[in-house]
């Protein structure tokens, strides 16, 4: 059952690289990381530390060095700063890019470190995409396998679909994420499934599939988000009121990984996340 998200440990590594990045020439190491260990502040400060940020974007190979869960974080902290110094943030609309006034709004979201937290925490579970069969009681004596792939939003509701309310808050979070997360790091996949890009007209039908465009995908984020705010096992528990922040902001919180995408991934996101 999904939690009020905490960040992860720095592992042995993540420590190193930070104390490496941040601190250099500071002698006793030992003492930094027990204050990484037991100082969530110092540990945001120096995760946050430019010089931290700019140690991550010029190796190559820095998620093989480190957690992924350091590396957004890293990131995360960084585009914070970045969208409270900006004027506007950028939508595509088809070929073209539109400027929107709403950096108040995304700072305002981000500047909740539980909402921070769990973007983090979001952003490095996508590095590992499984697919899952589990077998499931029709009724007494009957039982059916059920396939699901952990970013196909269609096999995960049909899978939800077929559980009792108490056991669907962990997929209600995980169609929600998948919606944040294709449209913050993949929108164009969206838009280049759901209409030709010379034309603008829709695709043809799939058989057997729902076809969904950007606003169907932001349409099921807010909803899902909403059912897991209001699931009976989160009442009054701050990652409900996460939940709740995050269907009401939904387009705000997709921006921050927008500009992840388009700053700092670049080329680097399908080898990133496996996405194709």
């Amino acid at each position: 059952m999904p939690k009020a998200e905490m960040l992860n440990p720095l592992t042995e590594a993540d420590q190193t690289f930070v104390i490496e990045g941040a601190a250099p020439d500071f002698r006793d190491k030992d003492r930094l990381k027990r204050l990484i260990n037991e100082d969530e502040a110092f540990r945001k400060g120096l995760v946050a530390d430019e010089k931290v940020f700019k140690k991550v974007m010029a190796d190559e190979n820095v998620f093989l060095k480190i957690s992924s869960a350091l590396y957004f974080e890293v990131l995360l902290r960084r585009t914070f700063r970045e969208l409270g110094q900006a004027t506007h943030t950028v939508e595509r609309a088809g070929h073209q890019t539109v400027p929107v006034f709403d950096v108040k709004e995304v700072a305002a979201l981000l500047v909740r470190e539980p909402v921070l937290r769990y973007l983090v925490n979001m952003l490095a579970s996508f590095t590992r995409i499984e697919s899952y069969a589990i077998p499931v009681r029709l009724s007494k004596g009957v039982w059916r396998k059920m396939r699901f792939n952990n970013m196909d939003i269609d096999s995960l509701s049909s899978f939800c679909e077929s559980l009792p309310e108490e056991q669907r808050l962990g997929f209600y979070k995980r169609i929600a994420d998948v919606c944040l997360f294709t449209l913050g790091m993949f929108p164009e996949h969206l838009s280049f499934n759901y209409r030709y890009p010379s034309s603008d007209e829709v695709h043809p039908r799939t058989p057997g599939r729902r076809r969904r465009g950007l606003e169907d995908y932001e349409e099921e984020g807010r909803r899902f988000y909403r059912l897991a705010a209001e699931h009976p096992s989160l009442k009054d528990s701050e990652a409900a009121e996460v939940f709740q922040l995050l269907h009401e902001n939904f387009s705000a919180a997709r921006k921050p990984l927008n500009f992840i995408s388009d700053n700092y991934l670049h080329f680097h996101r399908q080898k990133l996340f496996g996405f194709a």
